[in-house]
């Protein structure tokens, strides 16, 4: 009876002496809740005030606010060419660039005849390098150039291992994926600056938030655009330009064939003239964002996913076996 007491007493003075870690832990624990609860209404209010409220007011003017003309490179289909539509739906002129004379001529047609606005074109191929930018630059210098879209990218044809991939296929990766960017942008930047007004929109990816395994070359480039965004961002804010930073998941469109995932029009997977209508709005709100409002809520999880479980959805979304004929 007396080890009894003397066992009760010895838990009494322990629960005693703990208590005020106790109280610390809980302490903890509550400011801890509190504080993810105010980061989910947050996140819940930048949605909202992102993707939804912007498309129940009044259109911006992107003349008066950026400027009359605007540059989309790779904009024969896709996500450029959805972007060029609906910045001429807004009266902006459209100057489109890509390496195909024909589809250039026959999609600024359509443009011009669709929107009632001026158009113009410029063929390059910015896998080719260096050699294509003087006549771009003699092409821009008599135009007010108020937004940039740098759109243009490779991708490989299918997921692959990063010894698999070719050189000459690395080259054209690294030159239309990171140069067309960087370049563009030191083209038309002092233009805007000069104006005191323009945007720079880089269409980076979702895939760049992550390490992403069978797609490194491409994630890597894609993740080199996001930081070059934020980084000119916090350059030329002051300048009055805008910077943005795009970050779109999957959209229907043909870089992103080589899965039958990828191949319907859906709410998760949006055609890109559905993309382009969603991430318009957002120009002159956010400086980096995914542009689609499903896609914000995708790209949140991936942030807070460990990253091994990225890594290990990654790997089966591109192996064999996932791939169609």
């Amino acid at each position: 009876m007396a080890a009894v007491d003397s066992f009760y007493l010895l838990y009494r003075e322990i629960v005693r002496s703990c208590n005020c870690y106790v109280e610390t832990l809980a302490l903890v624990g509550a400011v801890y809740t509190v504080s993810k609860s105010i980061a989910v209404v947050r996140d819940c209010y930048i949605l909202a005030r992102l993707h939804f409220i912007p498309r129940l007011i009044s259109r911006t003017d992107f003349v008066t606010l950026y400027g009359k003309w605007a540059v989309i490179s790779g904009s024969i289909d896709g996500i450029g060419q959805a972007y060029a539509e609906e910045l001429a739906r807004q009266g902006v002129n459209i100057i489109i660039i890509s390496k195909n004379r024909f589809e250039l001529e026959s999609a600024a047609k359509a443009i011009a005849e669709a929107y009632r606005v001026e158009t113009d074109v410029i063929e390059a191929d910015f896998s080719k390098g260096q050699e294509i930018y003087k006549s771009i630059k003699e092409s821009l210098k008599d135009k007010e150039i108020g937004i940039l879209v740098n759109n243009v990218g490779v991708s490989c044809e299918s997921p692959q291992y990063f010894t698999e991939v070719s050189e000459d296929k690395l080259w054209d990766i690294i030159n239309t994926n990171i140069a067309a960017a960087s370049i563009m942008a030191h083209i038309v930047l002092p233009g805007m600056v000069e104006r005191k007004k323009g945007a720079v929109v880089n269409i980076s990816s979702g895939t760049c938030c992550k390490p992403t395994p069978k797609m490194t070359a491409y994630s890597a480039t894609k993740a080199y655009l996001d930081h070059f965004s934020r980084s000119l961002h916090y350059e030329y804010a002051s300048k009055g330009i805008f910077v943005q930073s795009l970050l779109p998941f999957s959209i229907a469109s043909q870089m992103t064939t080589y899965t039958g995932r990828m191949r319907s029009n859906s709410w998760l997977v949006p055609a890109p003239q559905v993309y382009a209508r969603h991430a318009v709005s957002t120009l002159g709100i956010s400086h980096r964002t995914t542009g689609y409002w499903p896609h914000s809520i995708q790209f949140w999880f991936a942030q807070y996913m460990p990253e091994w479980m990225w890594v290990w959805g990654s790997n089966i979304f591109n192996s064999p076996s996932s791939q169609t004929t």
